[in-house]
């Protein structure tokens, strides 16, 4: 069901939601907004090479 890519991804989104928190919990807070509206655009990237992929295989 999940191939490694999809870890990748994962661990993009996580990578990112974690260093958005840090940088809004230090004060940071415009740099952190930044930072955390990368979550969702990863994911659908995400989606998107998914969708793509299982396409190609019918």
């Amino acid at each position: 069901m999940f191939k490694p890519s999809d870890f990748f991804i994962l661990l993009a989104v996580a990578i990112s939601f974690a260093v958005s928190g840090f940088l809004w919990f230090s004060g940071q807070t415009l740099e952190g907004i930044f930072t955390a509206l990368w979550v969702p655009s990863i994911l659908c990237f995400g989606i998107y090479f998914k969708l793509m992929g299982q396409g190609g295989n019918k």
